[in-house]
């Protein structure tokens, strides 16, 4: 049988004005889990600020935020360069006012053999995940702390923070430091009125997912639902119903904490574990070339 659905598309658990009148940072807003993060805080009330280095995201982002009859702007930044995330913030603030929740949801990642994995690819994907998300929350702190006013920031981890993740050593190193900065600036910045909590998403199949996560193997298998515990995947929705709780006035005295909504599916353990397949093998690959 396994878990229940969830309620349906539309449905909070938050009264509809939670958020009005607040400006929403969301990074990677414009597909896939971050647009349906945004659509959320949306139907709350908050106006977004979909933020994306590719004009066709942020666009894809706005418009389904103003289907809801809410409000949207995109905004280009290449979450690396501090210089493009400041620049960024003063944007958000001249059109839609001071951001009073950041969701820091950008990321990079592709399926590789760590001995595969080039010099650039790891720095694509550290900078993006670790640095990005660094830079964003510095940006969001210093304005918050000068202003003396109240904020909150999610960071959407991976549970391979915790276990390690074979076939990505770049993203599962990012996102342990991720997870870490998370507690690390909720102790900093508490005294200053900024929440700092984590979001772990488990299996959320989309449509938006990238043609590397795709050929992931198993990923979007028929029996994909059954390898849960829940005995399913999650639905979008559900990642967006944690985010706006984890923000919302009604998880004030919540800091410092990671939220995973998975299905308890990192935590499963077989009474006997099956054969072991080394990573280039489950890949598909041959036998490592150094040249």
């Amino acid at each position: 049988m396994g878990l229940p659905e969830p309620p349906p598309l539309g449905a909070s658990a938050l009264p509809p004005d939670t958020f009005e009148g607040q400006v929403v940072i969301v990074t990677g807003g414009g597909t896939g889990l971050g647009r349906a993060i945004a659509l959320e805080f949306g139907r709350l009330g908050a106006s977004l600020a979909i933020v994306s280095r590719q004009e066709e995201h942020r666009k894809a982002g706005v418009s389904a935020v103003e289907e809801l009859g809410a409000r949207a702007i995109g905004v280009g930044c290449d979450i690396r360069q501090p210089d493009l995330v400041a620049e960024a913030f003063v944007t958000i603030e001249s059109e839609l006012g001071p951001p009073d929740t950041l969701i820091n949801n950008a990321a990079g990642n592709f399926p590789v053999p760590a001995e595969d994995l080039s010099p650039n690819g790891w720095r694509t994907v550290v900078d993006i995940v670790l640095n990005g998300t660094f830079y964003m929350s510095r940006e969001f702190g210093r304005r918050h702390i000068a202003a003396k006013s109240p904020g909150s920031i999610v960071n959407i981890g991976a549970s391979y923070a915790w276990t390690g993740g074979p076939g990505f050593a770049h993203s599962s190193a990012a996102k342990a430091g991720v997870k870490n900065m998370t507690e690390t600036l909720a102790v900093e910045w508490a005294p200053y009125g900024i929440r700092v909590n984590g979001l772990v998403p488990g299996l959320f199949p989309h449509a938006d997912e990238s043609a590397n996560i795709q050929s992931v193997p198993g990923r979007g298998d028929p029996d994909e639902e059954a390898s849960c515990p829940a005995m399913r995947t999650g639905r979008t929705r559900e990642l967006g119903w944690a985010a706006t709780f984890l923000a919302s006035p009604y998880a004030s005295f919540i800091s410092g904490e990671t939220l995973v909504v998975d299905g308890v599916n990192w935590q499963r353990r077989a009474m006997r574990q099956p054969a072991f397949v080394p990573i280039r093998e489950q890949m598909g690959k041959g036998p490592f070339d150094p040249e």
